[in-house]
């Protein structure tokens, strides 16, 4: 009888949270809708695509538009079935079973994920005094355990901080290992590395659609190197990863840079005045919670109480995330802002110090 093996029978699907929630501000999706702008362009643009055909394989139309928006080589382009993809090729190509890979905690949790389905040797890092990276703490642990890969967001998921890109490039040029840079939500921030991608021979760094771009349902994510490492990526990925309509809509909302800017402005909106209702309410209610600044599109709060809320929140229909210790919190419509701070300040309100409501 066939058995599975120890490393497969620990494996569990990825979970989201279900459930019929009136506002869902838990897995920091845009709450934008495509602009029109792209939704027209679409009506013209889907009749002529060849269903009947395999898609580019190199997505080269999608790369030039990525390319073109973002200021980079468009030969240093690799194009994923959204991020996860590329994370797991990376994983995959640049890891042998027992080498040493390293994650600055808390963070997105499949990076450790995707180590373990390597049989690879995982070295979490905690990060420092407020959740920040402490760069020399981490070229120190690296150097000393010998990690081949080094992988962490920035900004990071969960903690909504930044670490400044200077202290970033110092930090890929004291490691002698390979640095993923995780940028899904550099489109928030003005800390990027992508216009000094070709300065490294050791980094790649990942950005995607999911988040700014309200393109989540069309998985599209991107990675950028020097041609060594990218043509690497092109050869190790499947040969069809990204279907043409992802393709072809990846390019057209990657066209309309007005559009993508005034829905940048949106979203930024919506996230600081999330933050300031949570920032009245700490007044309100101190020693109660700690916002953490946010340079993404969620606010993080640590609470000692944070189950309690997230159960108090579900039961009125409003989803969040509890991940790394943290509460985050998504930004949404300003209705939906409006209804998340209402129900938070009925839960403080009803609970005491201890957090029971």
């Amino acid at each position: 009888m066939y058995s599975l093996n120890e490393k497969a029978k620990g494996l569990k699907a990825y979970d989201p949270i279900g459930g019929d929630f009136q506002v869902r501000l838990d897995a920091n999706e845009s709450f934008l809708p495509l602009p029109e702008e792209v939704l027209l362009d679409a009506q013209t643009a889907l009749p002529e695509l060849a269903f009947n055909r395999y898609p580019d394989p190199a997505a080269k139309e999608l790369c030039a538009a990525f390319a073109r928006h973002y200021g980079v080589p468009e030969g240093q382009v690799v194009v994923g079935n959204g991020s996860d993809e590329l994370i797991t090729v990376i994983f995959s190509t640049f890891l042998e079973k027992g080498d040493a890979f390293a994650t600055l905690e808390p963070d997105f949790s499949m990076y450790a994920f995707n180590g373990f389905l390597q049989e690879a040797r995982h070295v979490p890092i905690q990060k420092g005094e407020g959740l920040r990276v402490d760069i020399d703490e981490t070229i120190r642990v690296c150097e000393e355990e010998g990690v081949r890969l080094l992988i962490f967001s920035n900004p990071c998921n969960p903690t909504s901080l930044v670490c400044p890109k200077e202290e970033v490039a110092r930090l890929i040029r004291s490691v002698s290992a390979l640095v993923v840079l995780d940028e899904a939500y550099m489109d928030f921030s003005d800390q990027s590395l992508l216009g000094e991608a070709d300065s490294f021979d050791n980094l790649i760094i990942l950005r995607t659609c999911s988040k700014a771009f309200g393109m989540a349902a069309l998985r599209l994510g991107f990675a950028v190197a020097r041609p060594l490492l990218a043509d690497t990526l092109r050869a190790a990925k499947s040969p069809y990863n990204v279907n043409a309509l992802s393709q072809k809509m990846g390019a057209l909302a990657l066209g309309q840079d007005a559009a993508i800017k005034a829905a940048l402005e949106e979203i930024l909106l919506s996230r600081d005045e999330l933050a300031a209702g949570l920032e009245e309410l700490g007044r309100k209610y101190p020693g109660r919670f700690t916002l953490l600044p946010s340079d993404t599109n969620f606010c993080a709060l640590f609470m000692e109480d944070r189950q309690a809320l997230f159960d108090f929140l579900c039961a009125r229909g409003i989803a969040v995330r509890l991940t790394g210790g943290l509460v985050r919190i998504t930004c949404g419509t300003p209705e939906e802002n409006r209804i998340f701070l209402r129900a938070a300040e009925e839960y403080f309100k009803a609970s005491g110090k201890g957090g029971q409501a």
